[in-house]
């Protein structure tokens, strides 16, 4: 199997797995906790919705032309304005009034569209070197496999407490 075709399979195996699990967490528990920047459950939820759909963004910027010059390593580099925290911060700030359901509805909705673009992606394109947003490196695949699996897995173990 190839890594685009693991990618394809982890991100819908994720995906079902995430969303089973959030939807059988009591609704409490999404109003509890301090997480990362200081976020309660519904918070890291929003995150979760709000970053899916950057992924299908990395496969674009595996397609652009490579930089070149002396200090360049040949890998592509996303960027966030105002920075990764604040970037994270204004996309949970606008979902402030948005319900569990509604949010999980968005990760689903923009999960699809990760899974589409991946599977649109030519398979070379998941060995380029890129580094996402958040500053991981690596390869289209592995990177993809760090933000959009484990970052998603390691949000809800959060929420799920």
């Amino acid at each position: 199997m190839s890594s685009k075709q693991q990618l394809i399979a982890g991100l819908r195996a994720n995906a079902e797995q995430a969303v089973a699990r959030l939807r059988g967490i009591p609704p409490e528990r999404y109003e509890t906790g301090v997480y990362e920047n200081g976020w309660n459950g519904r918070q890291i939820l929003a995150h979760m919705a709000s970053i899916e759909w950057t992924y299908s963004r990395l496969i674009e910027l595996a397609a652009a032309p490579a930089p070149t010059g002396p200090a360049e390593s040949g890998e592509r580099a996303a960027t966030a304005q105002g920075g990764i925290d604040g970037y994270n911060q204004r996309q949970v700030d606008k979902r402030a009034a948005a319900s569990v359901e509604e949010l999980i509805a968005e990760f689903q909705q923009n999960r699809a569209k990760t899974i589409a673009a991946v599977e649109a992606a030519d398979e070379a394109l998941f060995d380029v070197p890129i580094r996402s947003a958040g500053g991981r490196s690596g390869t289209l695949a592995k990177v993809l496999d760090e933000v959009a699996i484990q970052h998603v897995t390691g949000h809800t173990n959060d929420i799920a407490g």
